[in-house]
């Protein structure tokens, strides 16, 4: 049986998924259209306006099916930890690598993570060690490319 994807996302996060609902179904009456132009052409089975039209609407059905199901299921995570000082779900966290590289990544829900804003889930290896770490705590994690070792330079919500 598969794990079960946590629910917690941010406000921001809810409200883009949200959002992509409705461009979907916005989206999903153009396509219809174009589908249904494509199909008064005649012949469907050599027509590749309609069967790329077909194959997209049930992308887009797929996901709009997807979202339906899981948004009423996510739950948003609005209030700040207590102690801010700790390493909690929407901490926003800047670490040094052994490379004396500075990385700063963002713990979100699984919903929402993103290689492009360096959000990352809080089913991670490195979100997983980070929890309640403050700042100076060293972090160890390891991942097929071998240990990577951090320091918790700083943390913000």
């Amino acid at each position: 049986m598969p794990e079960k994807i946590p629910p917690y996302i941010t406000e921001e996060g809810y409200q883009i998924l949200q959002d992509e609902l409705s461009g979907l179904w916005k989206h999903r009456r153009t396509v219809t259209e174009h589908l249904a132009a494509a199909a008064a052409e005649g012949d469907r089975s050599e027509n590749a306006e309609y069967i790329y039209r077909k194959k997209e609407l049930r992308q887009i059905d797929r996901r709009i099916r997807y979202l339906q199901k899981r948004l009423p299921d996510l739950q948003v995570i609005r209030n700040l930890p207590g102690d801010k000082s700790k390493v909690f779900f929407g901490a926003t966290v800047t670490l040094k690598n052994e490379n004396d590289t500075q990385e700063v990544f963002r713990i979100v829900g699984t919903d929402e993570i993103s290689h492009q804003s360096k959000h990352i889930s809080i089913q991670s290896p490195l979100a997983s060690a980070l929890l309640k770490k403050s700042i100076g705590d060293q972090v160890k994690i390891t991942t097929p490319a071998g240990t990577k070792q951090y320091q918790v330079l700083n943390i913000s919500y």
